[in-house]
């Protein structure tokens, strides 16, 4: 019988190469407004290494907060290109990673760490492009105790991961989208998309129609001179 709390449970089905190489090609910002803003990341979390995309197959962890020793045992589990997401519940008290750590995740071939605390290293990670977001920073370093659980539904600053979830991360945020719902994602954030791009040419073109301005605000009943 699992310790409820204190388990390592398998991974998921990873998701398929085709959705990842989608995903990879569209900004969070749009695959966001194409889920009415409600699957993303909180602001607190942001990116701290150099600079780069992610996108891969969460692999999820549940630490008590301060406390790495489930870490270390996803990074020696995940497959290459999993995307591993920390929930140490937002604690900044104690660093969940560093440049040891990340270093031996990106030689096992993991995409990136997302962790819901603190990291430290700073300088070592600011110049590498192994992904790395993280909510703060601090020199004081973790425990190796537990409990904690690996391949489990977590909040990583107010979103929900689950386990297999497709995770998409750059300079705006993250963005977790399940398996399930990703065909239908990628296709309403190409269209977006492509809308977006023939506004931007219209803007630079001189052709821009911003009639929908005013059109807004008269429906909300504001006056016009």
């Amino acid at each position: 019988m699992s310790t409820i709390g204190f388990r390592v449970l398998p991974s998921p089905p990873r998701a398929a190469a085709r959705l990842l190489e989608a995903f990879a090609a569209l900004p969070t910002s749009n695959i966001s407004d194409n889920m009415l803003r409600h699957y993303g990341a909180g602001a607190r979390l942001r990116p701290y290494h150099r600079g780069g995309k992610l996108v891969g197959t969460a692999f999820t962890v549940k630490t008590r907060a301060g406390d790495n020793l489930l870490t270390h045992k996803a990074i020696d589990m995940a497959a290459p290109g999993d995307v591993i997401l920390v929930d140490a519940g937002g604690a900044l008290d104690h660093a969940i990673i560093g440049e040891i750590m990340t270093s031996h995740a990106r030689k096992r071939g993991v995409a990136g760490m997302i962790i819901d605390g603190a990291i430290r290293d700073l300088d070592a990670i600011a110049a590498s492009d192994f992904p790395v977001y993280a909510c703060g920073v601090t020199h004081r370093g973790p425990y190796k105790d537990g409990p904690g659980e690996i391949n489990v539904r977590v909040s990583i600053a107010g979103m929900v991961v689950n386990p297999g979830d497709i995770i998409v991360a750059d300079a705006d945020g993250v963005v977790a989208i399940s398996q399930a719902e990703a065909e239908q994602v990628i296709a309403l954030t190409v269209a977006q998309k492509n809308k977006e791009e023939a506004t931007l040419a219209a803007i630079a073109a001189g052709t821009v129609d911003r009639s929908w301005v005013d059109k807004m605000l008269r429906e909300k009943g504001c006056s016009l001179p």
